[in-house]
């Protein structure tokens, strides 16, 4: 308590720069500690689930014409016979997503309300994937037809769990489908790869689509294995159970050899190569700058050892030991890392609502009681680094300087705390240029479309007639150039089907199926017909279809085809009911499929009229004005509809929103990296112009200019300053071209990219210590010498 009382006492006097300190730690602790919570709720994801690690995603392996591709979701007879024929497997059911983000669904009583996620789901879902139920039986509600499990949040919603059971609404998306309430489970958490807010009954249905094995692989199928179960040694009872249901001599003779494989729920985010990269990287950087704020607070420390030597050893002198003076500096040292952590955890809810929209996460999502336990450890460290390295310097002063001029700059110390500090702000700063430079490739990159005065509304469930009558009303808008519609929207992603030729059971390769549009789509996207010619209204257009550039180049490679396309036959599995053949009319240059980082690069095929639900309008000028004014037209027409009309590069921005954020938190971090290293810059440099005061006056009496003083103590900086910035740019390097990795398309990084970070870190090292260097080397000599 006494060493408390000290430390408390000291807190406010004059040249300890306890302030600066607190402040700079604090600071590195907020952004570092947050981070590192961010890494643990990545790693984090479906550990709540019990028995998590006996949990598994079924997956679908193809490959075809020697190209291997997995994918996620099976046929629906796959995950329920797993269970019946195969006696490891303890548990198995299927869920298919039939809702997306912002699900929108009525009530009777008219109320409009938003469901983040829609699935169907077998009656055991919450046997093998568990949520507290509120209220209901979900085995009973998921057996019945029509009948659905609510999150809940949609429960409150809806004024409470009791009062929600057995209320009826429908989908806008498919009026006339009335789902009743049977019962309410807990809102699935944060840190799960599978997110719904409504379950309805898988018994909604098809039976054929229920338990079929070939095609319509759209179910995302589970299964819990038994204990000690190695799910490699399923591997022949999966293949087995395969030949019992479907021919797989048949599938092969179609090109395509077809395999299931079990892959860990756990793994299922927390694996993904994407999440490790990040986590590797915001890892590294929360390092950086926590390791940065300790190495600033001991840097000060340092500097302030000068005027502290007496304090120290009359301490000595009147008896203190090395354990009462061990007790004096750590427990200063605790209750600097107090405050700090509590000025840290000011600034976390200061910046709330920044803090979530960067990390995509609740703090509580964020500081769980595990990870709350690793960021107690990591501070415990932090404290005995920031305590041990001072106590040290500080047990070593002579009793004698109680009594003598003593002076001990601790130079090298100072430097090579400075060396860390320069390398962290190198390495962030060129890091940041990579990040940045990827971000605007991928928001600028022309993806085959221009959609600059693009705006769309989606009419998803409104009769056909309603909808055409729409496209005409905006058509009359004066600001409005073209409308048309389409199925779906190019940055959507497209589901697949299979190209075959007629005569010819191969299945050849597999499409990213846009599906249908309507008239003026290609005109309207600016989409280039480079052979052929578009869909005629006429009704000739029935069996035609367009297809890309690189569906032409397949085509040639895997069938043979030379010549033009124009006129050839295909089929097209889901299009080619009965095997009816469809005629090539035209081909167009590629476009992008997803984003331009990642897209999908599989060929493209185009269908005319049969339902386009999305309705595009370009516009003269984009602008808020004209969103309304078409937003007015769509609400008079469909007065019962919510109607919303989005600038569609305002959805291209937030296709990229994960990079976009993990750029705006490595220029967060390196800000902060750099003020505290600037911080300690400008402290040491103030340390060295006072320790070597009577030098620089004796330089400026024989004759040296303030010109010549500020380039002695800038070359000394230098010294460290260029390895530090050579070393910070040669990491930031392999860590930019590492996370570019997971990019098909990549920015160009060029050797200017770096030269430039380096030159700025430097030009801002230089400008530092020339500002603090200023007054000493303008100063009177005489001054400098009477004071010595």
């Amino acid at each position: 308590m006494k060493n408390l009382n000290i430390a408390l006492r000291s807190l406010f006097k004059k040249g300890r720069s306890n302030g600066i300190k607190i402040l700079s730690l604090g600071v590195g602790l907020a952004m570092g500690l947050v981070l590192i919570s961010k890494v643990c709720f990545e790693r984090s994801f479906d550990k709540f689930y019990p028995d998590s690690d006996r949990i598994y995603r079924l997956h679908e392996n193809i490959i075809r014409d020697g190209e291997y591709k997995s994918y996620g979701q099976v046929s629906g007879g796959v995950a329920t016979a797993m269970q019946v024929e195969i006696p490891e497997v303890e548990k198995a059911t299927r869920l298919t997503y039939i809702g997306g983000d912002k699900e929108l669904f009525r009530t009777q009583d008219g109320n409009r309300y938003s469901a983040r996620y829609v699935v169907m789901g077998d009656t055991n879902v919450f046997d093998l994937l568990p949520r507290p139920i509120l209220i209901g039986d979900p085995k009973e509600t998921l057996s019945r037809p029509g009948y659905v499990m609510i999150s809940n949040r949609i429960a409150k919603l809806l004024g409470g769990a009791e009062q929600a059971v057995n209320k009826e609404f429908e989908f806008e998306s498919s009026p006339g489908q009335t789902y009743t309430i049977g019962g309410v489970f807990e809102d699935v958490p944060e840190n799960s790869h599978l997110r719904f807010e409504i379950v309805a009954s898988l018994e909604g249905m098809s039976k054929w689509s229920r338990e079929n094995w070939l095609g319509n692989d759209r179910y995302l199928g589970y299964v819990k294995l038994y204990p000690g179960t190695d799910p490699e040694s399923l591997t022949t009872a999966i293949r087995e159970m395969q030949g019992r249901h479907c021919d797989l001599e048949e599938v092969k003779k179609a090109g395509i050899d077809l395999t299931y494989s079990l892959v860990p729920l756990m793994d299922m985010h927390s694996n993904s190569d994407e999440v490790k990269s990040m986590n590797s990287l915001l890892g590294f950087l929360a390092f950086v700058l926590i390791f940065t704020a300790a190495m600033n607070y001991v840097l000060i420390v340092i500097s302030t050892l000068i005027n502290r030597t007496k304090e120290v050893a009359v301490h000595k002198c009147y008896g203190a030991s090395d354990k009462n003076l061990f007790g004096m500096i750590m427990s200063e040292t605790c209750l600097h890392m107090l405050i700090s952590l509590l000025l840290a955890a000011f600034l976390i809810v200061l910046f709330r609502t920044k803090t979530e929209e960067l990390l995509g996460a609740t703090l509580g999502a964020l500081f769980s009681t595990q990870t709350i336990v690793i960021l107690i450890g990591v501070c415990i460290v932090i404290f005995f680094i920031t305590g041990l390295i001072p106590t040290y310097m500080f047990l070593r002063i002579p009793v004698a300087a109680a009594f003598r001029n003593f002076k001990e700059s601790r130079r090298y110390w100072k430097l090579c705390l400075l060396f860390i500090q320069f390398l962290a702000t190198a390495y962030l700063v060129a890091l940041l240029s990579v990040i940045n430079k990827q971000y605007d490739y991928m928001v600028n990159v022309d993806p085959g479309y221009a959609y600059e005065k693009l705006a769309y509304c989606s009419t998803q469930g409104v009769e056909e007639s309603v909808r055409n009558t729409a496209i005409e009303e905006l058509r009359k808008i004066p600001e409005v150039d073209k409308v048309s519609a389409c199925y779906d929207l190019p940055i959507s992603g497209m589901s697949g089907n299979n190209v075959s030729l007629p005569g010819d059971d191969r299945e050849l390769f597999n499409i990213a199926d846009m599906y249908w549009v309507k008239d003026d789509f290609f005109s309207l996207m600016e989409i280039p017909v480079i052979e052929g010619e578009v869909f005629r209204s006429d009704g000739s257009a029935s069996n035609k279809v367009m297809v890309s550039r690189s569906f032409v180049e397949k085509m040639e490679q895997v069938a043979g085809w030379t010549g033009s396309a124009i006129g050839k036959n295909i089929i097209i599995t889901e299009h080619s009911q009965n095997g009816e053949p469809f005629t090539i009319c035209g081909v167009y240059e590629d476009v992008c499929i997803g984003s331009t980082g990642n897209p999908d690069t599989r060929p493209t095929a185009l269908f005319y009229d049969r339902y386009a639900p999305m309705i595009l309008i370009k516009f003269h000028e984009m602008s808020p004005e004209n969103i309304k004014k078409a937003q007015k037209v769509l609400e008079d027409v469909m007065p019962d509809r919510n109607v919303t009309v989005t600038a569609y590069y305002m959805d291209m921005i937030d296709l990229y929103k994960d990079s976009r954020t993990f750029r705006d938190s490595v220029m967060i971090g390196g800000i902060v990296t750099l003020i505290i290293a600037l911080i300690g810059l400008l402290g040491y440099t103030s340390d060295e112009t006072n320790r070597r005061g009577r030098e620089i006056a004796i330089r400026k009496v024989n004759g040296a200019t303030a010109w010549s003083i500020l380039k002695m103590i800038s070359k000394d900086i230098s010294y460290i300053a260029i390895p530090a910035i050579v070393i910070g740019m040669t990491v930031a390097y392999y860590s930019g071209t590492g996370w570019l990795e997971k990019f098909t398309e990549k920015a160009p990084i060029g050797f200017f990219i770096f030269l430039a970070g380096a030159m700025m870190v430097y030009v801002l090292i230089i400008a530092c210590v020339l500002y603090r260097a200023w007054a000493v080397s303008n100063s009177n000599p005489v001054d400098s010498l009477k004071s010595e």
